[in-house]
C-alpha cells in the first residue's frame, strides 16, 4: 500500500465510482482517541448520517492504531461498530495515514470497509482525481521519510505486531509524545510540513489526473498546485479543544465539482452553500 518517498508511483490503484452515485465525501485526520469524546460523537453522527453515497477516509482516522486485535475491546471496539454500521448504508473506504499505518485487512474486512492504496486514482463524474494521505509527498522532512520507510516495511510491522497489545499501546504513546515535542519545539522547517509541489504535479501527470485530494498537513483549502493542476487539502478534526478552533469539514465531490461542507450541511441538516 505504500508509495515511494521520492519519485513517481509506477501506477496508481484505480477506483471507478458506481453509476448511481451522486456525491462522494472525503475526510481525513480525525485522530479518534478515547480522550476526544466530542470528536468521536461528531464523527459517528456524520458517518451514519451523511447524504453522500460514499465516504473515503484518507488517513489518520485514529490518533494511533496499534494492531487489528485492538478492535475487539474498549474505545477501538466502539469505533469499529460505527464503521460497520456506516458500511451497511454506503461505501466506506480507508487509506492508511502516518498514525494508523498498522490498520490492516482484518479490521477492514470485519467492518466491511474497502482498502484504498496510497495513491488511489478515482474516476467519478467525468473527473480523474488522485487521492493520497499526503505524507509521502512531504519530501523536505527527511527525518520523517526515513521513519515512514521503516514503519511501512512488512518485516518491521510483523515484529511490532508480535509484541503484546499493552506494550504496543505504550510504544504508541511514547512515539506520539516525541512527535508532539518535535512540533512544539519548532524542529521542523516550515516548508517540510507541506507537500512538495513538483513531486505532486509529477504524480498527477503520471496518473493523467488534474486534481489532488490529500490530508496530513492540517492546512485545509483549495488552490492551484501548478499549471493545469488543483489540489484540495482536507481539514483535520478537533471538537474537544476550543483553542484549536473546533474545526471539522467535509470535502464533497458531485457533478458540479468540489465543495466544502460543515458536518450539518453534509448530513442535510442545513442547506449547502
Amino acid at each position: 500500500m505504500s508509495t515511494a518517498a521520492a519519485g513517481v508511483p509506477s501506477a496508481a490503484h484505480e477506483l471507478t465510482a458506481a453509476e448511481g452515485w451522486s456525491a462522494i465525501d472525503f475526510i481525513s485526520d480525525i485522530h479518534l482517541a478515547a480522550d476526544m469524546p466530542r470528536t468521536f460523537d461528531a464523527w459517528a453522527a456524520y458517518l451514519l448520517g451523511t447524504t453522500a453515497d460514499a465516504v473515503f477516509i484518507l488517513g489518520d482516522l485514529f490518533d494511533a492504531w496499534v494492531g487489528d486485535d485492538a478492535r475487539l475491546e474498549g474505545f477501538e471496539a466502539q469505533c469499529a461498530d460505527i464503521l460497520k454500521q456506516a458500511a451497511r448504508r454506503r461505501r466506506v473506504g480507508f487509506m492508511a495515514g502516518n498514525r494508523d499505518f498498522l490498520l490492516g485487512d482484518a479490521m477492514l474486512a470485519d467492518c466491511g470497509v474497502i482498502a484504498l492504496p496510497d495513491p488511489t486514482l478515482l474516476a467519478a463524474f467525468d473527473q480523474r482525481v488522485l487521492l493520497t494521505h499526503g505524507d509521502a509527498l512531504c519530501l523536505a522532512d527527511t527525518e520523517y521519510q526515513r521513519f515512514r520507510a521503516m514503519v511501512r516495511n512488512p518485516q518491521w510491522q510483523a515484529m511490532a505486531l508480535a509484541l503484546p497489545l499493552a506494550e504496543r499501546r505504550r510504544h504508541a504513546a511514547q512515539m506520539r509524545h516525541a512527535s508532539e515535542q518535535r512540533n512544539a519545539e519548532g524542529l521542523l522547517p516550515a516548508d517540510a510540513a507541506d507537500i512538495d509541489a513538483g513531486a505532486a504535479a509529477a504524480w498527477l501527470r503520471n496518473a493523467d489526473a488534474h486534481a489532488l485530494v490529500h490530508g496530513h498537513t492540517h492546512r485545509p483549502g483549495s488552490a492551484p498546485l501548478a499549471a493545469g493542476f488543483m489540489r484540495h487539502v482536507l481539514s483535520d478534526w478537533d471538537l474537544d479543544h476550543a483553542s484549536r478552533g473546533g474545526r471539522a469539514q467535509v470535502l464533497r465531490l458531485t457533478r458540479a465539482g468540489f465543495e466544502r461542507l460543515t458536518l450539518a450541511q453534509a448530513s442535510g441538516a442545513t442547506p449547502a452553500p
